[in-house]
């Protein structure tokens, strides 16, 4: 599908995920063992043939530069097009100061990349949501039914309404009504904040909201031409995850042991890719208990977990009790540990005999390599 370009917006740090985004931005979360938030769109993206891909970052992006690398682990690592990381206005003739104020303002600041695009079409996304998308179809409703913009939403309300939109359609799908960021959810759909438009129009777009200083895409652009632009709505049916807070976060993770959110998140007719880190296998011990927990390669696991998600290299000594957990990237656990409703991040350790616990809607969140 060579007449789509992807871009992704993953410029934000979401402060309400505390110390889980202290070290990153929102894009390079770690979700569901193995992957990163950004994996997703870029899967989504590639599964759809899309060839050109500029992901818009802004600050604490070391991380996702590590992981991104080239693209080659998403086929994006080309002579001509592929994967581009756009770093803050290194694309914008002007000389700007201080942090994006919004999409709108981003895409400003990456103007002479988005005048160099091939592609009749384009699709904009944030990349911190776990979803997978058929990016293919939404593109072919956008052409069939001659949409300006098509926004995809989905039917099963998960956003904190402080950080969501929603929308109103009426019988063939044409949006109606958009609320953004409301006191509460008062539509029967809410964005994903994922559009198709054509590479003119997005231009036409940026160049009008540079001129007026307009920096939000859904208020100052979306909102004022309801009556004017053909904006159409496409349904996702499937499973959604967006990650707004640290409780939210460990929600969703816990999504993932239900064996029917992960048939649909990880659909092998469109299969989710990540880094390739090759790991020897999981080592269970003897006396090892492992039950209703996703366990990554390279583990070493000779106590109990249960409940859990546990990335690679994560090691649980002999005697440790692990429930209802997410422990992230070289993670030790040591003998006699009990840790219960707990997210760790990347390499923290917890000394032996400690006990730690959260609860379901206040999970405990531990800082990347603290000892505790």
């Amino acid at each position: 599908m060579n007449d789509l370009h992807g871009i992704i917006f993953a410029y934000r740090s979401d402060a309400n995920l505390g110390e889980l985004t202290r070290p990153r931005n929102t894009c390079s979360l770690p979700f569901g063992g193995r992957y990163r938030l950004v994996d997703f769109m870029l899967s989504n993206y590639v599964n759809a043939g899309i060839t050109d891909v500029g992901i818009i970052v802004h600050q604490s992006y070391q991380s996702l530069l590590d992981h991104v690398g080239s693209g080659k682990d998403w086929e994006l690592s080309r002579r001509h097009g592929g994967l581009r990381i756009l770093p803050p206005f290194g694309y914008s003739a002007g000389k700007r100061e201080g942090a994006y104020r919004g999409r709108m303002d981003a895409l400003a600041g990456v103007a002479d990349y988005l005048e160099n695009i091939r592609q009749e079409y384009v699709i904009l996304a944030w990349g911190d949501m776990a979803v997978n998308l058929p990016v293919a179809e939404v593109l072919q409703q956008h052409i069939d039914t001659g949409a300006d913009v098509t926004m995809v939403c989905t039917p099963t309300l998960k956003g904190a309404p402080r950080f969501s939109e929603y929308v109103e359609v009426d019988e063939e799908g044409r949006v109606t009504d958009l609320s953004v960021h409301p006191v509460a959810a008062d539509k029967t759909l809410e964005s994903l904040e994922v559009y198709i438009l054509s590479k003119k129009l997005l231009l036409d777009m940026v160049d009008y909201c540079a001129a007026h200083d307009i920096i939000n895409f859904s208020r100052g652009v979306l909102q004022p031409r309801l009556k004017t632009l053909k904006l159409m709505s496409y349904v996702h049916q499937g499973y959604v995850a967006r990650f707004q807070s640290v409780s939210g976060y460990f929600e969703r993770s816990m999504d993932l042991l239900d064996p029917a959110v992960r048939d649909d998140l990880f659909n092998p007719a469109r299969p989710i890719r990540t880094k390739d880190r090759s790991s020897p296998s999981t080592y269970y011990g003897p006396d090892a208990k492992s039950i209703h927990s996703l366990v990554a390669d390279g583990c070493l696991i000779e106590g109990e977990v249960e409940n859990s998600i546990i990335s690679r290299h994560v090691v649980i000594e002999k005697g440790a009790k692990v429930s209802n957990c997410v422990l992230m990237q070289g993670t030790v656990v040591k003998s006699g540990a009990s840790l219960s409703y707990v997210i760790t991040d990347k390499d923290v350790t917890v000394n032996q005999d400690r006990m730690l616990m959260g609860h379901l809607t206040y999970p405990l969140a531990i800082a990347k390599g603290s000892v505790v």
